[in-house]
């Protein structure tokens, strides 16, 4: 599945500056050009090794009392503890007319695996989203939780809070692996422990040594003094030579997702994965894991030579080897991919450069051993399954629909008779006040109240309806499978509105399909404000990417299961054509689409787009 090999010679020149761990044999030699300076390494590469394991001068930019801002190289460090450095956009042509700074604020991330979380959990993560934040929570589409809006002075306090809690922001962004997805599906039941404990041992495993997050937030005793100037000199006994066995002191080329997936559901989009893992069942027990290696969904506008990329299934391994697996798929990464441009620095890029079945080879040669041949598989949706749902046992599930995944309260009182909307996040608050099962962040970015024991349901049931989430849930098919990612104002990234604009174009598209007789039919349609991807669009039935404010890219002809990309159709195009183009299609699409033929299916079936079978021929 996914893209096929491609011939190894491909442009870009590469630098091997990864440290392999002890006990690994020399790799073979076959990137493009070995031999280029340091100086021609990315300026990310050398602020890495300089920062003494991710410290830089990140304390001194939090104590500094003249900005909003944490200066200069340290922006860059402040992602590997899961913090992005951004500023309210919408402010800044006035603060500049002003002569003022930008309204600097910080994104936070938590490291969540699987994106399970206790009720008292979700009540710490409300609170401090309410007194820390901007009084919101954001589900994010790798399952975790978000924090907008927080200001420099609240970064401790937050990251504190979250501690108290046993959790961490530690490795969210930067170049290291990020958070682990996986299925969450509580009636997978004993299916869904087992994936559930692999997957957190991968997250475990691969979180960066350095104590600097530590140190930083936590205030723990600093460790790492950095290099002996004189290695025979042992007066200074706090030196403390520290290690990345795994990545290194140059960490990776580039971010690095991995997620697992339970057949027949594809909801983390696992072919969208730097490396992915889709479980083999049999009966109620996890019998093995099929690999997947080189997705990704970055790419660059008006740059043919990025692209998004499905992975490729090279074969199965047992439960207890997933994390050696994982470990050696990421040194490869390490020790192979692109330092020299970022763009083309992701693992699909590697591998496609290489070759794949050359990659297979490292990998069964890194690891001493090789995987066994895939099993068989079948995936029939990536969406999620809303309203009510019961497990083995005999507790309940309820699965919310959190538009684009934010959790917030619409409005206060009703006014003039008209009624209150939905309070969402009072709503879960109250629900996490029960104390009852947990909370599950699904990849679609909503949420699982899961393992609800039946004599509480209805406790359940009352807050949610009482608060509208029951009403918001019922809304339509199409709806309900949308995603956007955050965009502006917040993003420094964003072209154009994603998050804010895209249930109004969503209501449109409604009225277009009630117009030709589609009625409530499942589509799968997802924006991004950039061309990153972050709301895996290039997977989508109908997918849009900003370019400007109000213009966007459409692609058209994903699987609804989330097995084929999808293919641009129009570039730079307004909502006008945009609405009018669907129409076309939707028209088409309701009087000769077969029976239960989806709509990206039919969108290639009837050749209004030709099918992408592998990443390059995304923009041909």
């Amino acid at each position: 599945m996914g893209s096929t090999e491609t011939n190894g010679n491909g442009p870009g020149a590469e630098d091997d500056r990864g440290e392999r761990g002890s006990g690994e044999p020399e790799a073979v030699d076959r990137s493009v050009d070995r031999s280029q300076p340091v100086e021609k390494l990315h300026p990310n590469e050398s602020i890495k090794a300089g920062s003494g394991f991710l410290r830089g001068n990140v304390q001194e930019g939090l104590r500094d009392p003249i900005t909003g801002a944490i200066p200069g190289d340290a922006t860059q460090l402040t992602k590997f503890h899961g913090i992005y450095q951004q500023d309210d956009r919408d402010l800044r042509e006035e603060r500049r007319r002003k002569k003022l700074e930008p309204a600097y604020e910080f994104m936070i991330r938590v490291r969540l695996p699987g994106g399970v979380c206790t009720p008292e959990q979700w009540l710490t993560l409300d609170d401090l989203a309410r007194t820390r934040a901007n009084g919101t929570l954001r589900l994010t589409t790798r399952q975790t939780f978000q924090f907008h809006g927080v200001l420099k002075r609240n970064l401790k306090p937050v990251l504190q809070g979250l501690h108290e809690q046993l959790l961490d922001t530690l490795g969210a962004c930067g170049d290291v692996n990020r958070g682990v997805m996986a299925t969450p599906l509580p009636e997978l039941g004993k299916v869904h422990e087992e994936l559930f404990q692999v997957s957190k041992a991968v997250s475990d495993h691969l979180i960066p040594r350095s104590r600097a997050y530590h140190e930083i937030w936590l205030d723990g005793e600093p460790l790492y003094r950095g290099p002996r100037q004189d290695p025979t000199d042992d007066s200074n006994d706090q030196v403390t030579e520290e290690e990345e066995p795994i990545y290194g002191t140059t960490y990776l080329p580039r971010k690095f997702k991995i997620g697992f997936a339970v057949p027949p559901t594809n909801d983390v989009d696992v072919f969208t994965q730097d490396l992915g893992f889709i479980a083999i069942t049999e009966g109620d027990r996890l019998a093995g894991l099929n690999v997947v290696v080189g997705g990704g969904m970055g790419r660059t506008d008006n740059e043919p030579d990025t692209y998004p990329r499905l992975g490729d299934v090279i074969g199965f391994c047992p439960p207890d080897r997933a994390v050696e697996v994982a470990e050696k798929v990421v040194t490869i990464q390490r020790d192979y991919g692109n330092r020299v441009e970022r763009k083309l620095a992701r693992m699909k890029y590697t591998i496609d450069r290489l070759g794949l079945e050359w990659f297979r080879e490292e990998l069964h040669r890194r690891l001493g051993w090789s995987l066994e041949e895939a099993r068989p598989y079948r995936f029939e949706t990536s969406q999620d399954r809303f309203g009510w749902s019961r497990n083995g046992d005999g507790t309940l599930n309820y699965t919310a629909f959190i538009e684009n995944g934010r959790v917030k309260d619409e409005a206060g009182e009703a006014t003039n008779g008209a009624e209150p909307g939905p309070r969402i996040m009072t709503g879960l608050r109250e629900i996490a006040r029960l104390d009852v099962g947990d909370f599950r962040v699904t990849p679609n970015q909503n949420l699982i109240l899961a393992r609800i024991p039946e004599e509480r349901a209805g406790d359940v049931e009352e807050l949610l309806e009482g608060y509208g989430i029951a009403e918001v849930t019922e809304r339509t098919q199409v709806r309900r499978h949308s995603m956007a990612c955050v965009g502006l104002p917040t993003c420094p990234l964003s072209m154009a509105e994603s998050e804010r604009y895209f249930p109004e174009l969503i209501t449109k598209v409604e009225g277009l399909m009630e117009e030709v007789g589609l009625g409530d039919r499942p589509i799968v349609i997802r924006m991004s404000g950039c061309n990153n991807g972050c709301s895996r669009p290039y997977v989508a039935e109908v997918g849009f990417s900003g370019r400007a404010p109000g213009k966007y890219n459409m692609y058209l002809g994903g699987g609804f299961h989330g097995e084929r990309l999808n293919r641009p159709v129009l570039e730079n195009v307004d909502e006008a054509t945009i609405l009018e183009h669907l129409r076309h299609l939707f028209q088409a699409y309701a009087q000769e689409g077969e029976d239960g033929e989806a709509f990206g299916d039919f969108a290639v079936r009837a050749g209004h787009v030709a099918p992408v079978h592998a990443g390059p021929q995304f923009n041909e």
